[in-house]
């Protein structure tokens, strides 16, 4: 019997990670599908998410698919990869249409022309150095009533859709094919981080309740927005744990390694006040949630999320986190356990940072079946778009 085999490629400003996924038996999403290899290597030549050299970050690369091909014995060549960082943004667009039919029956072409109206809406100083990579239908009106579920079939005059477009700055996405494609690997489709940690991190009860799923990384913080199980909203903030090993260093006047040593409680920590400690670790988290707290507050959703917020990333190992984000956003908070299928236990210790690299695994697994393009109960994702992206970056290219 022949293997379903996805390749994910997580490309973080602290480290590039790269998993092989199998889909061990013929199921349905969401079947977690098996690791059967690994491989992560340090970050050069990115700041904040960017791209500052594009040969030291396809040297990284290239170092991490090595051990993944090593530890999986598989030959990797394709692989499906997620961008991030501050470049990565969303915003909604709005399209009006009128119907075609003389009995005025709404029609998939009429809400293909809505959706499309939507995108030609969006403010050009916005797109215009920008790359849609997702679009998730938000809400449709008929006659300007809330339609529950699909408007095909209903009647009307008037079609309005909202739509939600993901988007990241082009260069930044042509620098990133351009390093992957330099290590030697061709790019299935391209992810946003937060959607593909969505697939892993969060259950339907919670999307359809409502969360606010938070990465914190090392000098990134994004956050993504679920209401009725689909995304609502998405933004990324130019902070992360970086920022608190710093303040430690400061505060405490310890150089940066040994601040890193004392922030994650690694063998060979200075002994400090964990009184200080505690209250430079807090002071940068009540910046973060603040951050995340505007924004939930600009689309009408601050302390509005039943299933609260839940942290992912290598900032929410940090001890009182949990605390410190119900205390400020005033809302329920986890740091939920990632269950892997995996017999790798280095997964299994740094499961928080791996959330991205294994939906993009678990996404791909997914996409080889034609009939599961939309992976999660209508939020298109790639499907029937795979490769797209891909095709119109590459006329660019030199």
């Amino acid at each position: 019997m022949s293997r379903t085999i996805s390749i994910g490629i997580d490309i973080g400003t602290s480290s590039v990670k790269v998993i092989a996924v199998e889909r061990v038996l013929e199921v349905s999403f969401p079947s977690q599908p098996k690791i059967v290899g690994y491989g992560v290597s340090e970050s050069k030549g990115i700041r904040h998410g960017y791209i500052s050299n594009i040969s030291e970050v396809a040297k990284s690369i290239r170092t991490a698919v090595a051990q993944c091909e090593k530890s999986s014995e598989l030959r990797i060549k394709k692989a499906y990869l997620s961008v991030g960082g501050v470049g990565l943004s969303a915003i909604v667009g709005v399209g009006i249409v009128n119907t075609t039919k003389a009995d005025s029956e709404i029609t998939d072409l009429d809400v293909n022309r809505a959706i499309e109206e939507s995108e030609k809406e969006l403010p050009s100083a916005y797109i215009s150095n920008r790359k849609i990579i997702h679009s998730v239908a938000l809400e449709y009106r008929v006659d300007g009533k809330r339609v529950l579920g699909r408007p095909q079939g209903m009647k009307g005059i008037r079609l309005e859709a909202r739509v939600l477009y993901i988007t990241c700055q082009t260069h930044h996405l042509n620098d990133m094919l351009l390093a992957v494609e330099e290590a030697g690997i061709s790019i299935e489709d391209v992810v946003a981080a937060p959607m593909a940690a969505s697939l892993v991190a969060l259950t339907k009860t919670q999307k359809i309740a409502g969360c606010v799923l938070v990465n914190i990384g090392a000098e990134t913080t994004s956050i993504i927005v679920f209401e009725n199980n689909i995304p609502i909203s998405l933004e990324v903030f130019p902070i992360g744990s970086n920022d608190i090993t710093n303040d430690i260093a400061l505060g405490l006047q310890i150089s940066l390694e040994e601040a890193e040593l004392v922030k994650t409680g690694g063998a060979g920590a200075p002994t400090v006040s964990r009184k200080k400690l505690d209250g430079i670790i807090d002071a940068r988290l009540s910046d973060i949630f603040e951050l995340i707290d505007t924004h939930l507050k600009k689309i009408d959703r601050s302390g509005l999320l039943p299933a609260g917020i839940i942290m992912i990333g290598g900032g929410s190992t940090l001890t009182g986190i949990e605390n410190a984000a119900r205390t400020s956003l005033h809302l329920p908070s986890k740091c939920p356990g990632i269950k892997y299928d995996t017999t790798f236990k280095f997964i299994t210790e740094k499961q928080a940072e791996w959330v991205v690299c294994y939906g993009l695994g678990v996404l791909g697994i997914n996409s080889e079946d034609e009939n599961t393009v939309d992976i999660k109960d209508g939020m298109r994702l790639i499907g029937k778009t795979r490769g797209t992206i891909w095709k119109w970056i590459k006329q660019f290219l030199p």
